[in-house]
C-alpha cells in the first residue's frame, strides 16, 4: 500500500505578518519586527508544531509606496535576514531557516559564502530563495536610476544560480583531511577553481569555507511569468507559488512539475507551496468575525499604497469608486499585476475595494475552523494543487497559536503530517536528496574505481 502523502509547511515570516493590520490587532506584538525574545518564541512554537522551515522575506528598501501609506506599515524595516537566522539557528534544532537574497543587487560570491556559513551554523537547515527584486526604490539604493528590465533580471539569475551552486561545490567533502601528524589541513587535489566568465558574471573562486552539510541549501523561488516559472522548473526544489483558486493552482502545478521534467530533472524532486493566510476560529463564524475586524484595522491610504506597489502603476488618480483602468507593462513583478487585474475583473472590484483587499491581503486564505481548514488543505493535496502551504498568520502570537495548537493535530490525526521531524536537516524533511558535487565524485566512488 502506498504511503500517505504528507504535506509541508513552511512559515511566511516578513519576519512576522504579511498583513497590514496585524500590528494593530488585540494582543499582537507592535514591535515584533524588532523584538528578539518575540522571534525566538514563534520559532520555538513552530519547531513545536514540526514545520519544516521558517522563512524570512526580505526587501532592500524602505520606499516602496508613498508616506501616507508607509507609516502606517509594519513591514517597513526589519532584522538583516543572515544575522537573525543565524541567531535562531542557535536556539533551534530541526526546523529550517530561509532566506531571501538577490540575485540583481548582491554578487554571487557574497551569497554563496553566507548561506555556506548558516547552513554550518544550523547543521545542515539552510535554503536559499532565489529572488531578482522588482522595486525602484531598491535600484536606487544600489546606483541605478531605476528597475533592471524584467527579462534581464531572470537572465542574470539563471546564470547567478550556476555560479553560487558551482561555488558550493568548491571542495569535495572529504578535502578538510586535517592531518595532524602530517601537517596536512586540506587536499588541493580536492579543491576547484570555477573561473567563470559569463555575460553578467565574472567570478574566479573558489569559496573560502567547506561545502555545506546540504551539499547545497535548499533552492527556493517563487516567480509566476514564464520567465519564473522556467527558472523554477530548472533550478527550484521548492516552489513558493502564489495563492489563487484550486484550479488555477493545478495548471500552476502541473505546468511547473512538466517544465521540470521536461529540463531533466525528477518532478518529486520539487515541492511547490503556495501561500496561504490562515485564520482559525471554534466555528466559521468566529473565524470570519477575526477576518473582518483585522480587514477593517487597514486604512485606505495603506490600501491603494500597497495596490499602486503590486501593478507597479500608480492608480490614485482614478476614481475610486470605479473600475481598475487599463494596466500597462512595467518592470514591476508581472505574476503580481497579473494576479490583481485578474482578481479585479472576476469579482468587479472597484480601486476602493480592490485596494482593500490588497492593503489587508488578496491571496489565498482558510478562514474556518480547524476542521474546515484541514479539509481544505487535505484537498489542495490530494488534487495536486500543492505539496503543502507556505503559512502566513493573520496576528502573532495568537494566530500562529491557533493554527499550531488546533490546525497542526487534525492534520496529524489525518496521517497528512508528521508527528516527528524525519531527519536531522532540511533537506531530509522534505525529502530532497542531496546533491551530488557536480566536479568531484564522492571518495567511496573513487575507492571502488581504484582511485
Amino acid at each position: 500500500m502506498a504511503a500517505r502523502k504528507q504535506l509541508k509547511l513552511g512559515a511566511f515570516m516578513r519576519p512576522v505578518s504579511i498583513h497590514t493590520g496585524a500590528w494593530r490587532y488585540p494582543g499582537a506584538i507592535p514591535d515584533a519586527n524588532f523584538n528578539f525574545p518575540a522571534m525566538k518564541r514563534f520559532i520555538h512554537k513552530l519547531e513545536a508544531g514540526k514545520f519544516d522551515a521558517f522563512f524570512m522575506a526580505d526587501h532592500l528598501a524602505v520606499l516602496n509606496m508613498p508616506v501616507d501609506a508607509l507609516k502606517r506599515s509594519h513591514t517597513v524595516t526589519s532584522f538583516e535576514p543572515f544575522t537573525l537566522l543565524s541567531a535562531l539557528a542557535s536556539v533551534t534544532e530541526h526546523i529550517g531557516l530561509m532566506a531571501t537574497a538577490s540575485t540583481t543587487y548582491d554578487e554571487p560570491y557574497h551569497i554563496a559564502r553566507r548561506f555556506a556559513s548558516l547552513d554550518h551554523i544550523s547543521g545542515g537547515r539552510a535554503g536559499w530563495n532565489i529572488v531578482t527584486t522588482a522595486n525602484p526604490d531598491a535600484a536606487l539604493n544600489f546606483g541605478l536610476d531605476e528597475d533592471v528590465d524584467h527579462d534581464e533580471r531572470y537572465r542574470r539569475a539563471r546564470e547567478f544560480y550556476d555560479v553560487v551552486t558551482g561555488l558550493w561545490d568548491s571542495f569535495a567533502d572529504d578535502a578538510f583531511v586535517r592531518d595532524v601528524e602530517s601537517g596536512i589541513y586540506f587536499d588541493p587535489s580536492r579543491m576547484h577553481v570555477l573561473a567563470h566568465k559569463g555575460k553578467h558574471l565574472s567570478v574566479r573562486g573558489p569559496l573560502n569555507i567547506a561545502r555545506p552539510i546540504q551539499g547545497w541549501p535548499v533552492i527556493i523561488q517563487a516567480g509566476a511569468s514564464e520567465a519564473g516559472r522556467q527558472l523554477a522548473a530548472e533550478t527550484a526544489e521548492l516552489v513558493f507559488a502564489a495563492g489563487g483558486s484550486l484550479e488555477a493552482a493545478k495548471a500552476f502545478y502541473a505546468d511547473v512539475k512538466g517544465r521540470a521534467r521536461a529540463a531533466g530533472r525528477d518532478p518529486d524532486g520539487m515541492k511547490i507551496l503556495p501561500g496561504a493566510l490562515v485564520i482559525v476560529g471554534d466555528t466559521v463564524a468566529e473565524a470570519e468575525a477575526k477576518r473582518a475586524h483585522l480587514d477593517r484595522l487597514v486604512h485606505y491610504d495603506s490600501g491603494i499604497g500597497s495596490l499602486n506597489s503590486t501593478l507597479g502603476y500608480d492608480v490614485s488618480g482614478f476614481d475610486p469608486d470605479g473600475p481598475l483602468p487599463e494596466i500597462p507593462p512595467t518592470n514591476a513583478s508581472q505574476s503580481g499585476r497579473e494576479r490583481i487585474v485578474t482578481l479585479a475583473a472576476r469579482e468587479n472590484l472597484t480601486i476602493r475595494q480592490l485596494a482593500a483587499r490588497v492593503g489587508s491581503y488578496g491571496g489565498l486564505a482558510f478562514v474556518g475552523t480547524p476542521s474546515t481548514i484541514a479539509d481544505s488543505m487535505q484537498r489542495w493535496l490530494d488534487e495536486e494543487g500543492s505539496d503543502g502551504f507556505n503559512i502566513m498568520f493573520p496576528y502573532l502570537p495568537e494566530g500562529l497559536d491557533d493554527f499550531v495548537d488546533k490546525v497542526v493535530p487534525e492534520l496529524q490525526r489525518r496521517g497528512i503530517f508528521r508527528t516527528e521531524y524525519e531527519g536531522a536537516t532540511l533537506r531530509e524533511n522534505l525529502g530532497l536528496p542531496r546533491p551530488e558535487n557536480q566536479f568531484f565524485a564522492p571518495a567511496r566512488a573513487l575507492a571502488a574505481a581504484g582511485g
